[in-house]
C-alpha cells in the first residue's frame, strides 16, 4: 500500500491547518506552519480564491491527511458511513476516530498517528487481552486497549507514558500507570477535534 514519504510538514502548510503529524514538535515554536503559514511550492504565496469544488477537495484531503489514510481507505469509510443510521458526515469521522491507531494516539500511547500505526503494526498492543497488529481495526465501546507487559518496560513507552502534551477526550478512560485504556463510548461529533468540515466531504462524494 502506497504511503506518503515526503516531509509531512508540507501537508499542514498545504491545508493551512495544524494536522499534528510530527508529534510533540507541532506544539512548539518549531512548527513549520507557524514559520511559513503559506502553501509550499513556487506559487504557494499566490493562491487564488477556492471554488466550491476546491473547498470540498481541500476538506477531503485535510481529513485524509489528518488520519493518515489513502484515498481508497477513506472512500470505503464514507460508504460505510452512508449505510449507518444518522448523519453521514458525523458517522465518517466517528469511524475514523475508532481506528485502533487513532485510539492509541488519542490515549497518549504514541506521539503521532504515524507512530501509533507503526507501534500497532509491531504488535505492542492488546485489544481485550488479544494481540491486534492491524492499525485499521475498528474499536467498539467497551473495548480495552493495553500495552503488552514486555513493551511497558521499554524506554520508548516509559517516555510516552510520562508525556501529557495533548488532552485526552472524555470518551476514553486512560490509566497510564497500567498502560491501559477503556473506550467508554464511541465519540460524538462535538468530542471530535479534527479540523474538518465533514459536510463538504459528503457533498464532494455525493456528486
Amino acid at each position: 500500500m502506497a504511503r506518503y514519504t515526503d516531509a509531512v510538514c508540507k501537508l499542514c502548510r498545504r491545508e493551512g491547518k495544524k494536522l499534528f503529524l510530527k508529534g510533540d514538535k507541532c506544539y512548539t515554536n518549531k512548527c513549520a506552519l507557524d514559520k511559513r503559514s503559506y502553501a509550499p511550492g513556487q506559487h504557494g504565496q499566490s493562491r487564488k480564491k477556492l471554488s466550491n469544488y476546491g473547498m470540498q477537495l481541500r476538506a477531503k484531503q485535510t481529513a485524509r491527511r489528518y488520519y493518515g489514510l489513502n484515498e481508497s481507505q477513506f472512500y470505503k469509510y464514507f460508504l460505510m458511513a452512508q449505510k449507518k443510521a444518522g448523519v453521514t458526515g458525523d458517522n465518517l469521522l466517528i469511524i475514523c476516530e475508532s481506528r485502533l491507531d487513532n485510539v492509541v494516539y488519542t490515549c497518549g500511547f504514541a506521539s503521532s498517528r504515524a507512530e501509533a500505526r507503526q507501534l500497532v503494526s509491531h504488535a505492542h498492543f492488546l485489544v481485550n487481552g488479544k494481540k491486534v497488529n492491524i492499525p485499521s481495526y475498528l474499536c467498539k465501546a467497551g473495548d480495552v486497549i493495553s500495552i503488552k507487559k514486555k513493551s511497558m518496560d521499554s524506554e520508548k513507552f516509559k517516555t510516552l507514558l510520562s508525556s501529557d502534551v495533548h488532552t485526552i477526550p472524555a470518551w476514553v478512560s486512560v490509566n497510564k500507570e497500567a498502560g491501559e485504556a477503556t473506550i467508554a463510548q464511541l465519540p460524538e461529533r462535538d468530542q471530535i477535534t479534527a479540523p474538518v468540515d465533514e459536510q463538504l466531504i459528503v457533498e464532494l462524494y455525493s456528486k
